[in-house]
């Protein structure tokens, strides 16, 4: 494994008790913040799209999953899970679905179905990883190259886009003035303020808003805030939403959300890599890629069947170990526990829910240009060959069914009515051309820089 992050500076600490309880702490709440912006946003989009996702359970499941995967990779590997951005494309398309047992249902049981969806796309981790386990990662990695998982992650941003300028729209100088701070904060910035830019424009964009008279607190009062009546670390409104969030399952939500496995997968893949060169470890040997991947699955679809959005490793964290050079797993299990203490609060969920519709749209300029960006890096530095045919064709098939297919695909099975969205069709249609067609010649691995961290999040 590359040792060269480690041979600069100071000397990487790798037991975090060594600098004292306080210090850790402090560590802890540094990764919290991290992982802090871009979590919280996955609902409040989801929200902007009219389903119920709860900040409260995605910050619950963000912690509990981080912990679970601790466990499962034998608290070896400093990874922390946070929501991901892959899924908002299912969660708009069963938003906007209409068709068949969808007609005339209710946009809390609309999220239940796409739960369910994040509960198989889960499950499809656990397959990929016994399939790693038998017959290794540089073979399943094969059918999944560049050229395929490129154009799919730049279809996730696209997809996206209409939403927010939709957003944006309702206030296009605080809209700016959220970007404004982005762009600012991750190219000028320094330390900690380069890492969390998202975080910073929802809050410095947000104090504009106070200013100028944009946030409306009516409602405050019912949280309990003041009155005491329903204290900050109040278990009922929580336990709530556990037991009316409970996912449901339908072929069509599970087609919608499913595939979209593919992309989070290679982001989970990239991610490993990038820890094991940061931390000087090769986490994909030891404990294993198979092991990494069945944490990340089963927290994700324990999420998703408790009414969350799926897990994935975040990159925002990996920064922080670059920044601070403690690569103690213990640092992130107690930003993992903030985040669960965190998710008891309803009256900060609250707050959290009267940011202005143009400063998500501000940020979503900026995050779902991103997406399509990182597919298109991730396209170059693995140097795909597009004076090649087989690759132009698979490429160009790809593109034109995931903006084409803009209402998706509907057809009747067995007496049922299924629905593929257009992200759908063209993840199956690329992975499809790509065993076909003659002339695969990636190696996972080889030849390419595999740098697919945050793939389908950022």
């Amino acid at each position: 494994m590359n040792e060269k992050t480690t041979a600069v500076g100071q000397e990487p600490i790798r037991d975090a008790r060594t600098l004292g309880i306080p210090k850790m702490l402090l560590l802890g709440l540094q990764h919290m913040f991290a992982m802090f912006g871009a979590t919280v946003l996955v609902p409040i989009l989801v929200q902007g799209y009219g389903l119920p996702l709860s900040i409260q359970t995605t910050l619950f499941f963000a912690g509990i999953g981080t912990l679970f995967f601790h466990v499962c990779s034998k608290m070896k590997v400093p990874a922390f899970l946070g929501s991901s951005f892959a899924f908002l494309g299912g969660f708009y398309a069963m938003a906007n679905m209409g068709d068949g047992i969808y007609a005339a249902m209710e946009p809390a049981e609309k999220l239940q179905y796409a739960c369910g969806g994040i509960v198989v796309a889960g499950l499809l981790y656990v397959v990929l990883a016994a399939i790693i386990k038998a017959v290794g990662v540089h073979k399943v990695m094969h059918y999944l190259p560049p050229v395929v998982t490129g154009p799919i992650i730049i279809l996730i941003g696209l997809n996206l886009a209409p939403s927010a300028v939709s957003n944006a729209s309702t206030c296009w100088w605080l809209a700016l003035v959220a970007m404004a701070i982005i762009i600012a904060a991750n190219i000028w910035g320094k330390g900690m303020i380069k890492i969390i830019p998202i975080l910073l424009g929802v809050v410095g964009s947000y104090v504009v808003a106070l200013v100028a008279g944009k946030v409306d607190f009516a409602g405050l009062a019912d949280t309990g805030l003041f009155s005491g009546t329903n204290p900050i670390l109040g278990f009922q409104p929580f336990i709530t939403n556990f037991s009316g969030s409970v996912a449901k399952f339908d072929l069509s939500a599970i087609l919608v959300m499913a595939p979209i496995a593919v992309a989070s997968m290679m982001e989970h893949i990239g991610d490993i890599s990038a820890i094991s060169a940061t931390v000087g470890e090769n986490f994909i040997e030891d404990p294993g890629l198979h092991r990494t991947l069945i944490g990340d699955g089963i927290a994700t679809s324990l999420a998703g069947l408790f009414g969350g959005p799926s897990n994935t490793t975040y990159g925002e964290n990996t920064g922080v170990l670059v920044l601070s050079r403690v690569y103690d797993p213990k640092v992130i299990r107690l930003a993992a526990l903030y985040a669960v203490v965190l998710s008891f609060s309803p009256a900060f969920a609250y707050i959290i829910n009267t940011i202005p519709a143009a400063i998500v749209g501000g940020v979503s300029f900026i995050l779902y240009g991103m997406i399509s960006a990182i597919g298109v890096r991730n396209v170059v530095e693995n140097q795909v060959d597009f004076t090649n045919s087989r690759n132009l064709i698979i490429a160009a098939v790809i593109l034109v069914c995931g903006l084409g297919f803009t209402d998706g695909l509907t057809f009747q099975l067995g007496g049922a009515s299924l629905t593929l969205t257009s992200l759908a069709i063209a993840a199956i249609a690329g992975i499809l051309l790509n065993a076909i067609l003659p002339g695969n010649d990636f190696h996972f691995g080889k030849g390419s820089t595999d740098d697919t961290a945050n793939l389908g999040r950022y």
